[in-house]
């Protein structure tokens, strides 16, 4: 999907893309934190992995699953220079998207409780509050605020 306003290109993250990500991954220290082999293994474990390239760069990327009727979200980050331009919001629509190819219901993800900007940009696309998992999130430790959103 490409939007020609401010050039931005989503598509599935290859090969190729795995420095960018894992280095868009460092600068966001609130999300989880995965290895280059984890993000080269994704291919083979059925899940989901798109990059926004912005202006011909990695500038963002997502990671999903499909669960039965339902999505969730694994890892999503933007880079730090890039954020607030709207690619965050992009990836999200298009996982939805994708999600409604399936007919999934909902999507789910896990936040730190202490990330107010995520969960800020997350009740933006509809996502509420559905439980917590006391001390899922290491250095530091602490809770996780699983969120839900209803795809329409």
């Amino acid at each position: 999907m490409e939007s020609a306003e401010w050039n931005l290109n989503l598509r599935l993250m290859g090969g190729k893309d795995v420095d960018a990500v894992v280095k868009i991954q460092a600068a966001s220290a609130e999300i989880a934190q995965w290895t280059a082999g984890d993000y080269a293994r994704l291919a083979l474990t059925g899940t989901m992995a798109w990059v926004a390239e912005l202006e011909g760069a990695v500038a963002g990327f997502l990671v999903a699953r499909q669960i039965g009727n339902d999505i969730e979200i694994l890892n999503l980050a933007v880079r730090p220079d890039a954020r607030r331009r709207g690619i965050g919001h992009a990836l999200i629509r298009f996982t939805f998207e994708w999600g409604k190819q399936f007919h999934a219901k909902s999507t789910f993800l896990e936040v730190r409780a202490s990330n107010r900007d995520a969960l800020q940009f997350y009740k933006q696309h509809g996502f509420e509050e559905t439980g917590r998992r006391p001390l899922y999130y290491s250095n530091p430790v602490e809770d996780a605020l699983v969120l839900k959103a209803c795809i329409s």
